[in-house]
């Protein structure tokens, strides 16, 4: 369910909404969910700080598969 989070804040956060917020609860408190949305968050703002100022490749060498 954490890994759902992520990926819908990464990729579709406009798709969250109650329902998925109700399931979340299934598994995680009001403060965890928090939590975890900060988290994800800090990760994602990381990850695109990373990309805009071109330090992505230089550090986290990626395999193209030729």
């Amino acid at each position: 369910m954490a890994l759902e989070y992520a990926d819908l804040m990464a990729l579709d956060h406009h798709s969250i909404d109650d329902d998925f917020f109700a399931r979340l609860r299934e598994h995680f408190n009001d403060e965890q969910i928090l939590e975890l949305g900060m988290m994800i968050g800090q990760f994602i703002g990381f990850g695109r700080l990373l990309m805009v100022l071109d330090l992505e490749s230089k550090f986290c060498p990626v395999e193209t598969g030729d």
